[in-house]
């Protein structure tokens, strides 16, 4: 246990206060601006971050990983918010924890292991993507306060972020960065946007709030499709995430263990006046990057964000926004996987097609659950017509000219049944039929429908039909549901 609780916590105790540092720093515009999306006041998603932060340390299954408030569940909450009010959005919060942890005890997280390598990519190179595009406001000419310095400035900071290593890399580059530009505007005085002008940073700590809603149905039915919302994109965020920094720091996380944190820190959030959250590739990936590994770094990122906000307001506000898109624009750099494109020839189709689609309709509707889902239904059909083509058909005639033996290899299943029955020649004129299936599996009811109608076929024409070599997998589905060998085996066929 006490290996275990070093390993999880105190392994890299500079390195995870540094990078806890960095990712606070990101976290607050970052927290503003989701608020802003939801259309709630900005302490809600500075409350928000700062909670779920703080107890998914506690609970998460992936160590390392920063989970705040987000801009994919700020989508999902405007029209709460604007017909009913923060009170329905925070009972909608605390909902949608029940059910981020019914779905860990259901060990939904372990569904995560059907979801291709192609839409984990697809997911990534999207997310870099928006992650860039977030930033171009923040570089827009028609944007108040956006001047050539702005451009400068940014530029300034790519050079620290990506310069700075090579010299050392004791102290984080993004975080130098901030402290340095940070500096740089307030000795000259310099006019340009920074994290106050994002909106009014909160001066309390959070305190315990009850939703004040009507305890009722009426109630439920109105934030029922919004939690249940909130919770599906939620996982699923967080879980591709915890995906992404498992094969960033090369170790495995708690899929299921990470549904139940997620909840326990979503209710957590909603009874301190925040809205519901989850894991967030952009800063995890700065946490890593910056040094990050164990849970004492997303602790200290939820600490570091609520002190500084209410006891460092007046100094974070600050901050140019211009440091926080150099380092956000490294982070969508660094997300952004290169190799996929190098690699689009040498793959596969099928699988440089998934992680095109994933990528186009995650950009274009902003949705990662979309996203992923279409990727997820893309691969599945390409892996089913991929597996149907593994079959064969071979077939014999005996010396007397009297049995046809066909022997069936490969895999019969719904992408398969019709070339199975294809391959059966019921007009020839034979007494016997001999279908060996013992290089043959059938997988579904549909297999189990396509046998029956050869099965039937050849005994219309007059032939007797045995089946030999099924192995037990199969000849269990054959004995529940197949109705060759039932009486009135015609008129079931025919559903009558």
């Amino acid at each position: 246990m006490l290996y275990s609780l070093r390993s999880q916590w105190f392994s890299n105790p500079r390195g995870d206060l540094l990078a806890g540092l960095v990712v606070a720093l990101a976290l607050i515009p970052e927290a503003i601006a989701f608020s802003i999306i939801a259309g709630v006041d900005p302490k809600v998603g500075l409350y928000a971050s700062f909670c779920i932060a703080v107890v998914i340390a506690f609970t998460g299954g992936r160590p390392g990983m920063i989970s705040a408030a987000t801009g994919a569940m700020a989508l999902l909450m405007v029209t709460l918010v604007r017909e009913h009010g923060l009170e329905y959005l925070l009972a909608a919060t605390l909902l949608t924890g029940v059910f981020q942890i019914l779905a860990g005890y259901l060990k939904l997280g372990s569904l995560m292991r059907f979801v291709s390598r192609s839409v984990v990519l697809g997911f990534v190179n999207a997310l870099a993507i928006l992650i860039f595009l977030a930033q171009l406001p923040e570089l827009n000419p028609a944007t108040p306060g956006v001047t050539w310095q702005v451009y400068a400035m940014v530029a300034a900071g790519l050079g620290i972020i990506y310069l700075l290593p090579l010299l050392t890399k004791v102290i984080p580059s993004p975080l130098v960065t901030i402290v340095l530009l940070t500096a740089f505007v307030l000795f000259t005085d310099m006019d340009i946007r920074t994290v106050g002008d994002m909106g009014e940073l909160p001066d309390t700590l959070p305190i315990f709030l009850w939703p004040a809603v009507p305890l009722n149905l009426e109630t439920l039915w109105i934030i029922l499709p919004y939690a249940l919302s909130l919770a599906v994109v939620g996982l699923l965020e967080s879980m591709m995430t915890a995906t992404i920094v498992d094969d960033l720091t090369d170790t495995k996380s708690d899929k299921n263990r990470e549904c139940k944190g997620q909840g326990v820190a979503n209710i957590a959030s909603g009874f301190m006046g925040g809205m519901a959250g989850c894991a967030m590739i952009g800063q995890s990936v700065i946490n890593v990057k910056s040094g990050g590994r164990t849970r004492l770094s997303t602790l200290s990122a939820g600490v570091y964000l609520i002190l500084m906000v209410v006891f460092l307001g007046d100094w974070v506000a600050q901050i140019p926004m211009a440091a926080l898109v150099a380092v956000m624009i490294m982070v969508a750099i660094g997300t952004f996987s290169w190799e996929s494109l190098r690699n689009l020839k040498s793959n596969p189709r099928s699988s440089s097609v998934v992680m095109i689609v994933t990528v186009i309709v995650v950009v274009f509707t902003h949705n990662l659950a979309y996203g992923v889902l279409t990727g997820v239904l893309l691969a599945a059909m390409f892996f089913a017509n991929k597996v149907a083509q593994y079959k064969d058909i071979r077939s014999e005639l005996s010396s007397d000219l009297r049995t046809r033996t066909y022997h069936v290899v490969g895999q019969v299943f719904f992408a398969s049944a019709d070339k199975f029955m294809d391959a059966f020649d019921f007009k020839e004129a034979v007494d016997d039929v001999v279908i060996d299936l013992c290089q043959a599996h059938f997988w579904d009811i549909t297999a189990i429908h396509a046998l029956d109608k050869v099965v039937l076929k050849f005994r219309r024409e007059g032939a007797r039909v045995e089946i030999i070599g099924l192995n037990e997998a199969s000849a269990t589905l054959v004995d529940r549901f197949a109705v060759h060998d039932k009486p009135d085996a015609v008129d079931r066929m025919m559903g009558h």
